[in-house]
């Protein structure tokens, strides 16, 4: 089972009310909807055995992404489930971490701020030219969105080829 607590929930929406967020509760509920696909990757990892070769969380943050955006048959990314991500990166950089001490770094989960920029590389990846704008508004520096693309198609052809045995 994934059980994603009311808890959560709530911490979400606090922080896209105190974010000044314009649309808090949207923000939220997509927040909350990629935390599912992060969970579900936890439990695909362990229900199926399979490998990792880094941190889990941030594996896990992975499958959520390439579940999410995934192209539809016209071959393109659902805006919407590009925004999902998009709040989910936001709520991490929302959630900043201050100054990090020593058992931030020791931490199982990646500093939040790493978590934004690698979540807001692979939604520019998966495709650059509707994500342009992550790059021009400066939320994903010039430097880390050269490497964005050929990211994600890492990402991709990795989870397809673990779950494809999985999946009919």
């Amino acid at each position: 089972t994934v059980t994603i607590c009311y808890e959560d929930a709530a911490a979400s929406l606090d922080i896209f009310t105190e974010y000044g967020d314009p649309e808090p509760v949207q923000s939220a509920l997509n927040a909350e909807e990629a935390t599912f696909y992060h969970e579900l990757g936890h439990m695909v990892i362990d229900v199926y055995d399979l490998p990792t070769t880094g941190r889990e969380e941030d594996v896990a943050d992975q499958m959520a992404a390439f579940i999410l955006l995934q192209p539809g048959e016209d071959g393109q990314v659902d805006p919407d489930s590009s925004e999902v991500v998009r709040d989910f990166a936001r709520a991490f950089a929302a959630s900043d971490d201050d100054e990090p001490g020593e058992s931030d770094f020791a931490d199982t989960n990646s500093l939040n701020q790493t978590r934004m920029y690698n979540l807001q590389c692979w939604i520019y990846g998966s495709d650059p030219d509707g994500n342009s704008d992550l790059v021009g508004d400066g939320a994903l520096p010039q430097d880390r969105a050269e490497s964005c693309e050929e990211e994600y198609d890492k990402l991709d052809q990795a989870w397809s080829e673990l779950l494809d045995p999985h999946l009919r």
